[in-house]
């Protein structure tokens, strides 16, 4: 559903009234198109170890315009924030300081990227300390950018350098125009394992991808996403689906498979039918899912299983499935759909927050099951995204819900493919059992 008002006071006489009335003013956000820069202008790489001269000198590489020293009245596309050697507190005046003073000069839909080191590695208090405490400036930082710019955070295991694969695949996908409506987050890099790809454009060429939940909406659009970037996609959803999942198919120049994936047999057909139709499995995407919402005192017991069911006891026994098979070996991915509502909680849907919640624990726990054979597995978390279902919502909660996070507007189904997309890549290789949030930072909840 199109947001009117962020197309209202995005330019023109609604821009101005806005303005002068002091109502939200979200902009339209860079989101990515094929063939566009990386960044819209230069990037500013600040921090003084040579960690953050090692980024600088791979951001030229990449074809970007590099600053070391901001110029006055630059507009800057990026700051890069590279933090890896802060072992105390007091570290850190000096360049986040720096880097503040340039944070006027952001054009609109710029990026801000730290570059650090987990504060569960830390070798004494004060560096846990320091490493923590840039988690709360990150976050606290993306609270207080405009104009469509957004704040994330790279983590590294302390024998990573800032340009091992995945964390240049991380800044990449931070810097892009695919995070757009990711803000406030941080993702985590625990290996050298990751490949960046030889065409940034077709990341996912040659593999095979399961999507479920396929027919419409985010599932559509995360199978368009992975089409888009060079996979061949397996759409799957329910046989009464049938119709809107053979168009889905079709136009992603994949095949259709109707399945209940509650079945208990689902893992098993998924398996073979991408194996006899396609040769080989890569990437399994966890979308399919249900909501049954009720306040607690009123829920009964077939709302509550049917949820359960569909959205994490039917991944757990299709992700059995996939590690026992033979085909899911050579550096597979699974990626799962939970939500912010796993994790912050809503009115009304104990039932589903349980079952999104579900999906994180499955997540952690099972990385360390995909890490003998190369794979990964990764959680997207969306928050307010604009579907056919949140059209529905009356118009005044719809609104709330849409301005309650740092960027005043609800985020779109592409969005959350971008981000599952990336996840689902050879670059993402060295980050596994997380989660990401792609919600524009809610300003509401955990």
């Amino acid at each position: 559903m199109a947001d009117k008002y962020t197309q209202l006071v995005s330019q023109g006489l609604g821009k101005d009234l806005a303005k002068r009335l002091g109502l939200p003013q979200p902009v339209e956000l860079r989101r990515y198109s094929a063939g566009a820069p990386l960044v819209t202008g230069p990037v500013l790489v600040s921090g003084d170890s040579p960690g953050a001269d090692d980024i600088a000198t791979t951001l030229l590489g990449w074809g970007l315009d590099v600053r070391r020293n901001a110029l006055p009245k630059e507009k800057l596309g990026a700051i890069v924030l590279v933090l890896d050697a802060v072992q105390h507190p007091d570290d850190l005046a000096k360049p986040v300081l720096t880097a503040g003073s340039s944070l006027r000069d952001l054009a609109v839909n710029a990026r801000v990227v730290t570059i650090s080191r987990t504060a569960d590695s830390a070798q004494s208090p004060a560096s846990a300390a320091a490493r923590q405490g840039i988690d709360g400036f990150l976050r606290s930082l993306a609270k207080e950018l405009r104009a469509g710019a957004t704040a994330n955070g790279i983590l590294l295991a302390d024998d990573l350098a800032t340009t091992s694969p995945s964390a240049l695949g991380a800044l990449r996908f931070f810097l892009s125009g695919r995070s757009a409506y990711v803000d406030g987050q941080f993702l985590t890099v625990s290996s050298t394992k990751g490949i960046m790809p030889g065409d940034p454009e077709k990341p996912l060429a040659g593999k095979v991808a399961v999507v479920t939940g396929a027919a419409r909406g985010i599932g559509a659009a995360i199978a368009r996403t992975l089409h888009r970037d060079g996979a061949t996609v397996v759409a799957v959803d329910i046989p009464a689906a049938g119709d809107h999942l053979a168009r889905v198919a079709n136009e992603v120049r994949g095949t259709a498979l109707q399945l209940d994936i509650s079945r208990d047999d689902a893992g098993h057909r998924i398996i073979e039918h991408a194996v006899e139709r396609h040769g080989r499995l890569d990437i399994v995407v966890h979308n399919a899912g249900i909501t049954r919402d009720r306040l607690l005192a009123n829920m009964d017991e077939g709302r509550w299983r049917s949820v359960i069911a569909v959205n994490i006891a039917a991944q757990l026994r299709i992700n059995e499935a996939l590690l026992a098979s033979e085909h899911f070996k050579d550096s597979p991915r699974i990626v799962s759909v939970a939500s912010t509502s796993g994790i912050a909680g809503n009115r009304g849907q104990t039932n589903y927050g349980a079952s999104k919640g579900g999906v994180i624990g499955m997540v952690r726990s099972t990385a360390d099951h995909m890490e003998p054979f190369g794979g990964t597995i990764n959680a997207v978390a969306p928050g307010f995204i604009e579907t056919e279902m949140t059209a529905k919502m009356p118009f005044a909660i719809r609104e709330a819900a849409r301005r309650l996070n740092s960027l005043k507007q609800g985020g779109q189904p592409q969005d959350v493919a971008e981000a599952i997309a990336f996840l689902a890549s050879d670059a993402a290789g060295g980050i596994t059992g997380g989660v990401l949030r792609v919600c524009g930072q809610q300003l509401v909840g955990a």
